[in-house]
């Protein structure tokens, strides 16, 4: 071997540990950056389940605090009661349900407190026994709590094209699924067979500063995000009969209801999973109502 082919082995040695280092470095340079990224992103992520638990429990303390201080009264039996659409058959389920009780609700600390109030909800065996709000936009109460600070617990909110004075042919009302079983979680009671075939579940009480309602469930069912069962303008009857039928036939269960154009209805929505490419929907229909003096 020549002198010079030594020297050329030498450097070609110099050159590869150099190669070998530079890599190295690369190698330790991306496990560093690797590294570094991953515990933010693990620290954010806890940061947001501790954010995610306080705001549960804000929403928590607000809904506990609210049921405690509301005065809710079941309603006698009175004059100003009003049965709604009483279909002719006399065994029909709904000569049962008239007899049950109409809540009332006092309004007056509510309505100090979040001007928005327009309604009280109970639902039989889920956690939803909450006072309504309802403002001009759909997206203000998803991240809003009653007191009117940032939540993303949200509140149980209604439709801003519904009128709670009066009640359209179709009244909407909202709530998150939140993991804690809060809001309209609940909800997803209502396609066990234990809660759709206990009849005692199939009533909806609302109050509101207006009157005091009751509404018979008739259709509950889980499908993808869609805004057809949100519908609240019909052009005519006809149109309005096909939407009832169509939502109707939708049910898990048979509700034995007999539904017309005449009647008006309630529609409770909340998302089915954590991604809201779902919805669990309840459908109920006016039977009985007082006017509040």
């Amino acid at each position: 071997m020549s002198k010079h082919d030594g020297k050329q082995l030498k450097n070609t040695s110099k050159n590869d540990n150099s190669k070998h280092d530079k890599n190295k470095k690369g190698k330790k340079r991306t496990a560093s950056i690797v590294f570094y990224f991953s515990a933010i992103i693990f620290i954010v992520a806890i940061i947001l389940i501790i954010y995610w638990f306080y705001e549960n429990k804000v929403s928590t303390q607000i809904a506990d605090e609210i049921l405690q201080s509301t005065s809710i009264t079941e309603v006698e039996e009175n004059d100003e009661i009003e049965l709604v659409n009483p279909p002719a058959n006399t065994s029909n389920d709904y000569w049962d349900f008239i007899k049950m009780p109409l809540i009332s609700v006092d309004f007056s600390s509510l309505l100090k407190r979040n001007p928005d109030t327009v309604a009280w909800i109970q639902v039989n065996n889920t956690n939803i026994n909450y006072p309504v709000v309802q403002t001009n936009n759909n997206s203000d109460y998803l991240v809003t709590a009653f007191n009117g600070k940032s939540n993303q617990a949200g509140w149980i909110f209604a439709d801003y094209r519904n009128n709670m004075k009066s009640f359209d042919r179709n009244t909407i009302i909202y709530g998150h699924s939140r993991l804690n079983k809060t809001m309209f979680a609940s909800l997803v009671n209502v396609l066990n067979k234990s809660w759709y075939t206990n009849k005692s579940n199939h009533i909806i009480k609302l109050s509101t500063p207006i009157e005091n309602t009751m509404w018979q469930v008739f259709s509950v069912y889980k499908i993808k995000a869609e805004s057809y069962y949100i519908t609240t303008y019909f052009a005519n009857d006809s149109e309005y009969q096909n939407f009832l039928n169509t939502i109707k036939s939708r049910s898990i269960y048979d509700f034995n209801v007999d539904l017309s154009a005449d009647d008006k209805i309630l529609t409770l929505s909340t998302c089915s999973d954590a991604a809201g490419s779902g919805r669990i929907v309840l459908h109920a229909r006016l039977i009985k109502r007082e006017i509040r003096k």
